[in-house]
């Protein structure tokens, strides 16, 4: 869920400047030997991941970790770095629901003199400061799905037909996300495709809304036989995919090419035939380690966070996940 942003730059500035001023003012000295991590979706495989490795790392330098998930809903968010203040919580890593909470959270973690660190989504302060940054170079990211996309079209032998279309699912309304699917249009753009075939189609980053609403542009393309597919996350790959499959297509019809890989390589694992023909891997417990790390190192010395913190991503395919990646 997302929430009005006039409404809640407002009330989350409020709510956080209330908080860090209480705990500031009451519990300073009474921090603990505790990291929290607030996930925008904490139930996607890549944010379970992520969990373990932020907690796997602080517990190995003497800390606690708490992990809290918000499940997209500003609110939780507000009240979980909130309550992570209150609790005494010596540094937060935040990927946040939605990136206006971005001054407000920075805000907070100044005032509460803790270190704060982005997850995955980038976030900026009051004068338009970046946080420190842990994750993903989105276009970077995106380059490479686009480059796999267009690997995988041009050896299709699709492109002497007119009969093909290329759906990229977007979070339309988060940075990082534009990165990634523009980065891969641009790629597609550059194999030859007519900008005319690319549909672009809008969800939210889960599976269930990606479904919802690729059903409606399948509809609307009646004479598209075979489509190219990638998206923000391998969620919204999974979700077009099996709205394709409801439609009828075949796994031959479709080069869906994830990213996280986490979706991915469970038909591949499964040994079933897949619209999913490739996948970036991106490991959430590197991101996680690397914040808890990042957090502690400013806590415990007083190292400055790093500006940004970039984790190694890979193409992964039917053939070669085992040697790259775990698959739950």
């Amino acid at each position: 869920m997302r929430i009005s942003a006039g409404f809640n730059r407002c009330g989350l500035a409020a709510m956080l400047s209330a908080t860090a001023f209480f705990a500031g003012a009451s519990m300073v000295s009474a921090k603990e030997k505790l990291v929290v991590a607030i996930y925008k979706s904490g139930t996607q495989q890549y944010f379970i991941d992520q969990g373990n490795g932020f907690t796997k790392a602080a517990e190995a330098l003497g800390y606690k970790a708490k992990v809290i998930n918000v499940e997209l809903d500003a609110n939780l968010a507000i009240s979980a770095i909130s309550d992570a203040i209150a609790s005494g919580a010596a540094g937060i890593g935040l990927t946040a629901p939605d990136q206006a909470m971005g001054p407000a959270a920075a805000k907070a973690a100044a005032d509460a003199k803790i270190p704060l660190v982005a997850t995955d989504d980038s976030l900026k302060t009051g004068d338009g400061k970046p946080v420190p940054f842990v994750g993903f170079d989105g276009t970077d990211m995106g380059r490479k799905v686009g480059e796999k996309a267009a690997e995988l079209f041009k050896a299709s032998g699709w492109t002497s037909g007119s009969q093909y279309g290329v759906m990229s699912v977007e979070v339309q309304t988060l940075s990082v996300c534009n990165d990634r699917t523009n980065a891969a249009k641009a790629q597609m753009k550059g194999a030859g495709v007519d900008a005319a075939k690319i549909v672009s189609v809008a969800y939210d980053g889960t599976t269930n809304v990606s479904l919802e609403a690729v059903g409606p542009a399948i509809t609307a393309n009646p004479g598209v036989k075979k489509w190219v597919v990638f998206a923000c996350n391998d969620e919204g790959v999974l979700g077009a995919v099996n709205a394709l499959s409801n439609a009828g297509f075949k796994p031959d019809d479709v080069i869906a090419v994830g990213l996280g890989a986490y979706e991915a390589c469970r038909p591949w694992k499964a040994g079933q035939p897949s619209m999913f023909k490739a996948a970036l891997y991106l490991s959430g417990v590197d991101v996680g380690d690397a914040a808890a790390r990042a957090l502690i190192a400013n806590i415990e010395k007083g190292t400055p966070l790093p500006e940004k913190t970039v984790a190694k991503t890979s193409i992964v395919d039917p053939k070669n996940y085992k040697d790259v990646m775990p698959c739950g």
